[in-house]
């Protein structure tokens, strides 16, 4: 033994594991001493054991297994983690314990499991031993049997699943092993103690010897139910109750285990096995069921009812089957196989419970329509077949359907229908009979206890019997106010009879289940412990909670009359009684003068009467016959109108005080509403209506009332009668308005001629819209347009009004009833009003045809019965629930494999739902459901179409409907991914809205574990998502409970889940305001605008209202500081992740709770995105006032709003993008310093939003970053920045890429972090991006840095490839900018923004829809301008500049006021003294301008950058100062080189007019006409200079004309005031722009731009053909211009154009001008030039294959062959005949009114040309007057073009416009940032102050010297652009006195003094400089 020595020493752990037995029993032993001295159960200690329990039980020595048993359930009983071992452990008990000899050793494996079983592992043991049941060895099936018995007859049937047990039985009793079958007897005999006879239905395949023995031991048991004897851990509360119990000597607490035995009632169908049987229907069943003869079809019936005798069936889609014994039951001559039919239908119903109810609205009506047949066996077999299928469905589904036979000319219809109700009401519970349902019924009811036969009035009583015990009289009694005594008795007397079937069975009928929820402490737990007899219980699931021990939870606002107080009913009196009864009361002297023919005595008599009514009692008031005495003649004939006001007094007066009955009502009604448009009586009458009305209820009165108006043709009376009831529904309320009566009295107002009636039903019906909302609208669809309209603004203006509180009418209603009606209102509302539109019954229109037609083999024929199915419905408009066999044919659609069908399926669904409305519910199984499965379809589009189509439903279904039954757990069940993310999204979006659920939603909570762990990250996160939603209504023990039934690992995974979702799980709704009249409750967030029900959490208690007075930030001393300790230290998660886990928004809620108010957090964390949006909407409001407890948790603030960039819903984004603008704008305005803390938790989630796909979001997210700059380092911005370019979102790139290159062109290099390198090359790695925005934005941001450090940026980039290096270089080219190399030595000083932040920034120009070539066009010009200004900054010597403007201001805020700001005042005297300018060093002074020449051209860069600008006045003020420059000669040249880019930039304005400007409604349509007109009026000043017109390149030219025919052929410029003045203008440009352009460049693009045209289909065909009449106008002049034409490259185009358009495809056009065109071109050219025409196709490659060369060879050769003379003579008349074409052409237009100034332009042009062209034959013919207008007006020209004065022409005109909207000086930058000013441009800013002070007198510019006279010679003269600018004002002064004073051009001069004080000051200077 010297070894034993070795193991001695070793810790018990180890000793366990052991080779040598001894070891291990040892160890076992000590193990066991150790387990049972552990106090605490969650001591490490046990840890140890966890991986040795198994080989514990599983030894191999019998000895030590047996210690090992022992220890083993030792640790199982004490320690907390023994639960994880269960699987192993039982497995091992089962394998290896259960087949030992030893006695013990059994027992303490039976032990073990049981220990488990208490320590809450059922489950996983029961499935061990129940997989141990399959072994071989029958010791250990023995065995594990034993167990099981044992388990159910300690734990009971609670925890013990009895259904796999039940399953595995019968095998058991097959056993070859007596003791197998013996020991399955005794679990049989256990088992039937707990479930009883649902055994027998498992068990009937057995041997019959078996269950004979068996039967004859489930005899000896005994009748009382048994009791659980052992507990789980869980049910401590019972174990001590139960104990107790024992102690007091058993069974006393009897009364109080009714749950237990409710429990005890298993179903039998739950224990079956469902059978498959479709598959086994015969091959020919269809056909045989088919067959003429009734053998064949008996046949076939036979085998479907062999196999519809299997109690439980396997779902599936029996709907053909269903169809075909329909149709046996409805079409089959032979009653025998009708019977037959039948019985399988009851077969298949029993057999499919819950699933049958798809069909149930298909059969129903046909066997309804059956019980015609009197044979009883048929009847017998017909009424067991709808009560099952009842069972499977709700009465509500099938009401439509049986209410559509209680009126059948059939008696036997009508019992059988009748006696159906009786025997259905019987399954129900109040809850599921409410008045709703109840209403019609009873109705019908009452029709049928008056019918002529007898049988149908007794199954009426017994149907009105049996619906009064099941809801007690309290909610019968109001529909049975008009029954007579003896039926009222013998509808008791049936009450009394009838037995509930709850009452049957043990458990849960009407009484047990009152009493068990009045019991149980939880109300909502009662339904859950009810478990009914087998087949009735399913039905009663649905059942909530008793309210309040009310019999009916009500849900019609109908229903809520006066007629629940009692109504008074009073018989009609004769006249004699009415007088004898009246004389009693009154006085006799009243009595006699009542019919006086004195009025002063009819006064007085009324007088008396008042007075005796007055004091009257009110119960011996005879109401009839006093009101009966005032009918009396001359009763409401009464002409004086005091006797008259007296009368309808009293009226009101009698009403008011006495039991006033509908008999009273009627005599006094029709006299009231006559009297009602009375001037003077009218008020009185209407008081008296009002108090009929509170007497006899409104709904009654008003319907009488309308009525009886409208039966009179007085319009008076009708309007009055519609203002007295608008009012009246204010002051009663809604309830109970009878809408369908009002609306053909309505309609009929509204057709009246009578203006006053029109009005006044108008009104009424925006009263009725405060109650009804949109629905109401419906109604009057088909009315007027106009009419409509005026509806439509009624209710605009009561949109949003919340109706009043009824303040009439409640008197008599008792608390009660209030209540009530609170509940009623919450579940009714827009569904009754949706009741009472007219609706079409479509059934017959759908025809088998159809129905075949959709179920088409053929797709096409498929869509046509679709189209079809659509027409029919869209023609009905509103229609009723029978839709005959369309649910069925469009339920195979939903799954066709033609998507497109599917969503023309779900668009008719949708259509269906809204022409349903409420009665939709029926259809929800057999429709509604197979929607749902639509979502597991893997396009987005159809899954998209099936989620609105599934809301669309649910708005008129409400959710109750859905959530019944299996259907959406089986769904859920389904592995699709794409299933379970939608539709647990769409539950989770819709539960939280609901108040109640039915329990069915359970079911789905196994398979909402399972999509926990599903593969697909995305049901994950839906399945987290919606835990909370399911927790809140089903309670986190249940759920907690079933987590139990999980495996280990998933368990422990699903109960973190849900207690996070616990923390976060939202409050159930509150019942909504009283006066809602919304959807039913479960649509209540989805009820329409108009409708009054807001959602339901709206009104907020006082007490809330003070709590959210205070401040809502609150200061914590260095809390923030706090924070980021924490975070550096770890203590806390670093805010860093890709989409935020629960953990951080719960460590940020817990943050913010010391820095928020209360309410606001609340609000922050509400699940409803509404709520976010009031509470950014509250922090907005509170943000200035509260300042500095903002910035104290800015922190917080900014973390929360990252939350909210991962929320979907654009409202609660656009709302958080708001409050940053206002917050960045705020803190920067404090000075405040983001910290790196702040920033890093913020900046990259907000960068993640600019690449959102909403342009707004992205506009707003750039704002931000623009005002982050001001508050962080722009260099720490860029790092942020360059990681959003990694992004896989390219428009999140892009705008990133833009968002560097503006940090660069602002800020420089220094920006760019960790260096510029790095950065570049990041950045230049885009330009190769597949993306076109991306690679743009790229190559725009290293242009920014080539013009900050010029060529140094091709080091910094690094290796490019070939093509990217060209694309780069080409966009440096073409920013047209060779920068001087300056680097930036600092950071520049920031720019300044406007501090509106919804002001347009200028980082991106304001106009989106510009195309990107030009877009990129304009920022180059903008990048040019800046990178000038700041070279200039740098190298300009630093000159004081009190009066410079800073350029960047102007160009970012377009605001700025144009007043003038006063000026600081200077000592004028120090400027005048001699000047210091310091010498150059660099070079001498040339006498050119070239030193200065780049500011020009800066300042005009950046002033035709501005003509671009997306902002109107912007662009008119540009215009205006390069209008300025080009009307005068000697500073026009200024503007060469700019010609391109200035035209550039006008047609983008042109394009940005066109596209966006015109759009846009909210602009004035003026100041378009003015931009248009300063546009072309430019434009004209420029094209009249030949020399820079000459500069407009082909590229340019050819988009120019494109935007001017395209302005010309705008038809919203007609439009426009003086719109068709606009075009002449323009058409005048477009001659002028043909005339000065360079020829060869102007034919090139008009030829590229008719090419172009031709190609575009898109385009208008008269754009062709304007572009060929300007080419037209070019051939013309051709002989003027060819000599100055480029023919080579002419002819290159024509050869590209004939390319693409050969000569046939010329001729296939539609118009044949084109081909024509280019014929008279080449033909021109070549008489003009001759063969030499050949030797200019030189540019043209392979010109031996162009058509070109052989067509211009046929016309020389054909041109050749002509003699000389006769082309000579030829030509010569074509020219005298052009000529005299040309002229007539002109005179013509000079003759037009429109184009009188044209032509005579034209005129004096051509005069120009020809100047001996004789006018004389055309002029010879014409008046007098009109020759001498021409004269004068050739004259006028003439002078004008000379400049001698401005004489208005059209040009002129423009120009007038131009000055009248030049911008006032103020808002015009005079220089840019560092120019060099020099002495001269000082002077003349300080002569112009001093003109503005008044100190000098204005010099009109023509009279001033040249620039360069004031100027010393050698200062080259400062651009004069810029002087320029800063006289604007000025000059726009002269202008406005020049047109005040005289159109003549003089001017007056300014005094020669002032010249010569000039030039003495000039002398000064120039002396000092030298």
């Amino acid at each position: 033994m010297g070894d034993d020595s070795e193991w001695m020493k070793l810790p018990i752990d180890q000793k366990c594991e052991h080779k040598i037995w001894k070891a291990r029993l040892n160890g076992y032993e000590e193990a066991l001493k150790l387990f049972q001295k552990i106090e605490d159960e969650k001591s490490p200690e046990w840890g140890k054991y966890l991986g040795l329990i198994k080989k514990f039980v599983t030894d191999s020595n019998a000895v030590a297994q047996l210690k090992g048993l022992e220890a083993a359930l030792a640790f199982i009983e004490n320690a907390h983690v023994a639960g994880k071992t269960t699987g192993e452990v039982v497995s091992g008990v089962v394998c290896k314990v259960f087949n030992q000899p030893k006695a013990r050793a059994k027992e303490l494996g039976a032990d073990i499991c049981l220990m488990y079983i208490e320590i809450e592992k059922a489950e996983v043991v029961q499935d061990e031993l129940i997989k141990g049941l399959d072994n071989k060895n029958p010791k250990i099936v023995v065995t594990c049997i034993e167990t099981l018995r044992k388990a159910l007859c300690e734990f009971g049937s609670k925890i013990i699943t009895l259904k796999p047990v039940v399953k595995v039985l019968p095998k058991q009793f097959e056993s070859r092993e007596k003791a197998v079958r013996d020991e399955a007897k005794l679990l049989a005999v256990e088992i039937y103690r707990w479930i009883r006879d649902a055994l027998r239905a498992p068990l009937q395949n057995i041997n019959s010897v078996q269950l004979k023995e068996l039967e004859e031991e489930w005899v000896k048991l005994p009748t009382g139910a048994p009791k659980q004897t052992r507990f789980l851990r869980s049910q401590q509360d019972l174990k001590a109750k139960f104990e107790q119990q024992q102690a007091a000597g058993g069974d006393e607490a009897d009364g109080d285990d009714d749950d237990e035995a409710e429990v005890a009632h298993v179903d039998p169908y739950e224990l079956l096995e469902a059978v498959e049987i479709l598959s086994k229907l015969p091959k020919d069943f269809y056909e045989k069921i088919e067959a003429k003869k009734w053998q064949e079809r008996k046949e076939a019936l036979e085998a479907v009812e062999a196999l519809t005798k299997n109690p439980k069936l396997e779902s599936g889609d029996y709907g053909d089957l269903v169809r075909a014994l329909k149709k046996v039951i409805g079409k089959d001559a032979n009653v025998m196989l009708v019977a037959m039919a039948a019985k399988c239908l009851a077969g298949l119903a029993a057999g499919l419970r819950k699933k049958f109810g798809t069909y149930a609205g298909l059969v129903v009506p046909t066997i309804l329509e059956k019980f015609k047949e009197k044979k009883p066996q048929v009847v017998q077999s017909l009424q067991e077949a709808i009560d099952a299928v009842f069972l499977t469905t709700t009465l509500q589904n099938i009401s439509e359907d049986v209410l559509s036979v209680m009126d059948n000319k059939n008696p036997s219809i009508k019992q059988q229908a009748s006696l159906f109700l009786a025997r259905s009401f019987r399954h129900c519970t109040p809850s599921m009979l409410p008045k709703s349902v109840l209403k019609p019924f009873c109705a019908a009811f009452l029709k049928q206890v008056n019918d002529s036969a007898p049988e149908v009035r007794d199954a009426a009583f017994e149907a009105l019997g049996t619906a009064l015990k099941v809801v007690g009289e309290k909610a019968v009694n109001p529909f049975l106010t008009d029954v007579d005594k003896l039926k009222l008795d013998k509808i008791k007397e049936c009450a009394d009879k009838v037995e509930l079937a709850g009452k049957k069975g043990g458990g849960g009928g009407g009484e047990k289940k009152e009493k068990a929820a009045a019991k149980a402490p939880p109300p909502v737990e009662a339904p859950a412990k009810q478990s009914g007899p087998p087949k009735k219980a399913p039905p009663a699931k649905a059942a909530g909670p008793p309210k309040k021990g009310k019999p009916a939870s009500a849900q019609s606002a109908k229903s809520k009359k006066a007629p629940d107080t009692k109504e008074i009913v009073e018989t009609e009196l004769s006249p004699e009684v009415c007088e004898e009864k009246a004389a009693a009361v009154l006085p006799a002297t009243c009595m006699q003068l009542l019919d006086s023919a004195n009025w002063k005595e009819r006064l007085a008599s009324m007088e008396e009467f008042q007075k005796a009514v007055e004091q009257m009692d009110k119960s011996e008031m005879p109401c009839q016959a006093l009101v009966k005495m005032l009918a009396k003649k001359p009763g409401w004939k009464e002409t004086n109108f005091q006797v008259m006001q007296m009368k309808l007094h009293i009226v009101g007066l009698i009403a008011q005080k006495g039991s006033f009955s509908k008999t009273s009502a009627l005599v006094v009604l029709d006299g009231l509403v006559d009297k009602i448009g009375d001037v003077k009586c009218g008020g009185k009458a209407k008081e008296a209506l009002t108090a009929i009305g509170e007497a006899c209820c409104l709904p009654w009165t008003a319907e009488q009332v309308v009525s009886m108006a409208f039966a009179q043709k007085n319009p008076k009376n009708q309007a009055e009668t519609l203002n007295w009831l608008a009012n009246a529904m204010k002051e009663f309320g809604f309830a109970g308005i009878n809408v369908k009566a009002f609306i053909n009295n309505v309609k009929t107002a509204l057709a009246a001629t009578n203006p006053a009636v029109r009005t006044s039903a108008i009104t009424l019906l925006g009263v009725m819209y405060l109650y009804m909302g949109a629905p109401l609208r419906m109604f009057f669809e088909d009315e007027k347009p106009a009419l409509l309209s005026q509806i439509d603004a009624e209710f605009e203006k009561m949109q949003g009004q919340s109706p009043p509180a009824p303040t009439r009418g409640t008197k008599r209603a008792g608390a009660d009833e209030e209540g009530d009606a609170a509940e009623e209102e919450v579940d009714s509302g827009a569904g009754d009003i949706m009741d009472l539109l007219p609706r079409t019954d479509i059934s017959d229109k759908i025809t088998s045809d159809m129905v075949s037609k959709i179920s088409d083999k053929n797709w096409k024929i498929r869509k046509e019965g679709l189209d079809e199915v659509a027409a029919v419905i869209s023609e009905a408009k509103f229609i009723q629930a029978s839709i005959g066999e369309l649910p069925m044919a469009l339920k195979g659609r939903l799954g066709d494999s033609n998507k497109l069908l599917v969503q023309q399926t779900l668009n008719i669904l949708q259509q269906i739902a809204t022409a349903m409305g409420p009665s939709l519910k029926q259809h929800v199984r057999n429709l509604g459901i197979p929607v749902v499965t639509v979502l597991g379809d893997s396009k987005p589009n159809v899954r998209a179409a099936a989620l609105s189509t599934l809301n669309t439903w649910v708005e008129q279904t409400g959710m109750k409907e859905w959530l019944e039954g299996e259907d959406l757990s089986e769904e859920l069940k389904k592995e699709n991914p794409f299933l379970r993310q939608e539709l647990l999204g769409w539950l989770a979006e819709k539960l939280p809205t609901l108040r109640t659920v039915p329990t069915d939603l359970m079911l789905c909570v196994p398979h909402l574990y399972t999509c926990l762990e599903d593969r697909s990250g995305d049901v994950r996160k839906k399945a987290q998502d919606a835990l909370p939603s399911f927790m809140m209504h089903l309670g986190y023990e249940k759920m907690i409970k079933a987590a139990g039934k999980l495996k280990p690992a998933s368990k422990d995974q699903v109960v973190g889940m849900l207690e996070k979702a616990r923390a976060v799980m939202p409050a159930k709704p509150a019942v909504p305001v009283k006066a809602a009249a919304s959807k039913p409750a479960s649509s209540a967030p989805a009820a329409k605008p108009g409708v009054v029900g807001k959602k339901p959490p709206v009104k907020a208690g006082a007490k809330d209202e003070e709590d959210r007075s205070g401040p809502i930030f609150l200061l914590v001393p260095n809390g923030k500081e706090q924070r980021i300790k924490e975070e550096k230290a770890l203590k806390i998660l670093k805010w860093n992740f890709i989409t935020p886990r629960d953990e951080y928004v719960e460590q940020l809620k817990a943050q913010m709770s010391t820095s928020l108010a209360k309410w606001l957090q609340d609000e922050l964390y509400h699940f409803d995105f509404q709520r976010h949006v009031k509470a950014i909407g509250a922090m907005i409001e509170h943000m200035e006032p509260e300042c500095e407890a903002v910035i104290g948790c800015l922190d917080l603030i900014l973390k929360w709003f990252t939350l909210r960039f991962f929320d979907t819903n654009t409202s609660v984004l656009m709302k958080a993008l708001e409050f940053l603008k206002l917050l960045f704008t705020m803190l920067s305005r404090k000075n405040y310093q983001l910290s790196d803390y702040e920033a890093s938790s913020f900046i990259p989630y907000l960068i993640l939003k600019v690449g959102e796909s909403k342009d707004g979001v992205r506009k707003d997210v750039r704002a931000i970053l623009t005002m982050l700059c001001k508050v962080y380092a722009a260099s720490k911005v860029f790092p942020f920045l360059m990681e959003g370019t990694k992004s896989k979102n390219s428009k999140q790139r892009s705008e990133c890429l833009e968002e560097l290159g503006c940090l660069i062109e602002n800020f420089g290099m220094n920006v760019c972090q960790p260096t510029p390198a790095k950065a570049l090359k990041d950045i230049a790695i885009h330009i190769g991006d597949r993306d076109t925005t991306v690679r743009n934005a790229a190559l725009n941001t290293v242009v920014a840095a080539y013009n900050t450090c010029g060529d140094q940026v091709f080091k910094l980039i690094g290796n490019l490839s070939e093509k990217e290096m060209s694309m780069l270089e080409e966009r440096i080219k073409r920013s047209a900018k060779k920068t001087p190399v300056v680097s930036a030595k600092q950071e520049r000083p920031q720019r300044e923004h406007p501090a509106n932040p919804n002001a347009t920034f200028l980082r991106k120009p304001a106009q989106e829809e510009v195309p990107n070539k030009l877009k990129i066009m304009y920022r180059t010009y903008r990048i040019q301008a800046r990178a000038q200004n700041a070279h200039l900054e740098q190298s300009a010597p630093s000159i004081p500049k009190e009066f410079q403007l800073d350029l960047d201001v102007f160009e970012n805020n377009h605001t700025c006021a144009s007043d003038i700001p006063d000026l600081v005042q200077h000592k004028l005297d120090e400027v005048l003294e001699p000047v210091m300018i310091p010498e150059r060093k660099i070079r001498s002074v040339s006498p050119h301008f070239d030193d200065i020449h780049n500011s020009t051209a800066s300042t005009i860069n950046f002033v035709i950058s501005q003509v671009a600008s997306g902002d109107i006045n912007t662009s008119i003020q540009a215009l205006a100062q390069i209008d300025e420059v080009l009307r005068q000669a000697d500073k026009a040249e200024a503007m060469s080189g700019h010609i391109d880019q200035f035209l550039i930039a006008t047609f983008m304005q042109l394009r940005l007019i066109y596209n966006t400007h015109m759009a846009d409604d909210r602009l004035d349509k003026k100041d378009i006409f003015k931009l248009y007109s300063c546009i072309i009026g430019n434009m004209l000043s420029l094209f009249s200079m030949e020399s820079l017109a000459r500069e407009a390149s082909m590229g340019v030219l050819k988009d120019l004309m494109h935007g001017l025919i395209t302005l010309m052929l705008d038809s919203r410029v007609e439009d426009i005031e003086d719109g068709q003045q606009l075009i002449r203008s323009v058409n005048l440009l477009v001659v002028r722009v043909l005339e000065k352009s360079d020829q060869t460049n102007i034919l090139s693009a008009l030829l590229v731009l008719l090419q172009d045209s031709l190609i575009s289909t898109a385009g208008s065909p008269m754009f062709s053909e304007l572009v060929m009449k300007c080419l037209w106008r070019m051939i013309r002049f051709l002989p003027q211009t060819i000599n100055s034409i480029n023919l080579d490259r002419i002819l290159l185009d024509v050869h590209n154009f004939m390319k693409v358009f050969p000569k046939e495809k010329l001729k296939q056009l539609k118009s044949d001008v084109p081909h024509r065109t280019l014929k008279t071109l080449l033909h021109t050219l070549c008489r003009l030039t001759g063969a030499k025409i050949l030797d200019h196709m030189s540019m043209i490659e392979n010109r031996n294959e162009s058509e070109l060369e052989a067509h211009l060879r046929r016309v020389v050769k054909h041109s050749a062959n002509l003699s000389e003379k006769g082309v000579l003579r030829s030509d010569d008349k074509v020219i005298k005949a052009k000529v005299s074409d040309i002229l007539s052409e002109i005179f013509k237009k000079i003759g037009s009114k429109e184009n009188t100034k044209e032509g005579l332009t034209e005129l004096y042009e051509y005069k120009q040309k020809y100047s001996d062209a004789d006018l004389e034959p055309f002029l010879r013919n014409t008046s007098q007057f009109f020759q001498s207008y021409v004269e004068r007006g050739l004259r006028m020209i003439e002078s004008e073009r000379e400049g001698k004065g401005r004489i208005q022409t059209s040009t002129g005109e423009l120009h007038q416009l131009l000055y009248s909207y030049l911008p006032s000086s103020s808002t015009v930058p005079i220089s840019s940032n560092g120019e060099d000013m020099n002495a001269a441009a000082y002077y003349e800013r300080l002569k112009i102050l001093r003109q503005r002070r008044g100190l000098e007198n204005s010099t009109p510019e023509e009279d001033r010297p040249p620039f360069g006279s004031l100027r010393p010679p050698v200062a080259s003269s400062t651009d004069m652009l810029h002087s320029k600018l800063s006289q604007l004002k000025e000059s726009r002064e002269h202008f406005q006195q020049e047109q005040s004073h005289s159109h003549s051009p003089t001017r007056s001069s300014s005094p020669a003094s002032n010249l010569d004080d000039l030039k003495k000051r000039l002398e000064r200077i120039k002396s000092n400089r030298q």
